[in-house]
């Protein structure tokens, strides 16, 4: 599995760009937003990158930082949404958008997307909504991928295996990192802290993504 690429730009495209690695050309599918951010020709990139393996066809698609690439994965599990409807729904909403709009149940806002029906954005609220707050509990929009030294030979990186998953967290620790994932998503630092203090006190040995679920649960309109 290709789970990183660095390398040169050799030409952008309307929907890919093609990277020049060691001789190499791989061409990555991006979404607009994610295009209009690597650079031109004869410039350094790294793009964190995803393989879709089928019968008759390899696509890699590539993303600035790890959380849109796990945003894309996730979004690719609800059914009826392949992988040209998700880079659609990450570039007109962006990572933190995409979790946003999950978050606070707004599917008129997955479906601004282009080429998403009103059907299938009311799957993409409905199916994710337990699933998000891990994916937003990595800390908001990770630094973007560091481009690789134009001295050294470019090098493509296979995806290592996933840390197993941590144990539950000092309730402090958890309650910071859900504190910032409700910011990114707009609560006031009032009611999200009052959101997270309830939740924490129901769980103590929460974790961030329960507590963020928690909150979420809470903060929503009553009625």
């Amino acid at each position: 599995m290709i789970g990183r690429i660095a390398g040169v730009v050799i030409y952008k495209g309307d929907d890919h760009v093609l990277i020049d690695v060691r001789g190499v050309g791989y061409s990555v599918y991006c979404s607009d937003r994610v295009l209009a951010q690597v650079p031109g020709p004869g410039e350094a990139v790294a793009l964190f990158t995803d393989l879709l393996v089928r019968e008759d066809l390899l696509q890699l698609f590539g993303f600035p930082t790890l959380i849109e690439k796990e945003w894309h994965r996730l979004l690719m599990s609800v059914q009826g949404v392949g992988a040209k409807a998700s880079l659609a729904i990450l570039g007109a909403l962006g990572p933190d958008g995409v979790g946003r709009a999950i978050a606070l149940g707004d599917w008129n806002s997955v479906k601004a997307a282009k080429g998403i029906g009103p059907k299938t954005a009311q799957r993409v609220v409905n199916e994710l909504k337990d699933k998000a707050p891990a994916v937003m509990a990595m800390g908001g929009t990770a630094p973007v991928a560091p481009p690789p030294d134009t001295d050294d030979d470019a090098v493509i990186e296979p995806v290592r295996a996933a840390p197993a998953a941590p144990a539950p967290v000092p309730s402090a620790s958890a309650q910071a990192e859900a504190l910032s994932a409700l910011g990114n998503l707009g609560y006031a630092p009032g009611e999200a802290a009052s959101a997270v203090a309830q939740a924490s006190g129901e769980n103590p040995t929460a974790t961030t993504p329960d507590l963020i679920l928690a909150a979420l649960k809470l903060l929503a309109p009553k009625g």
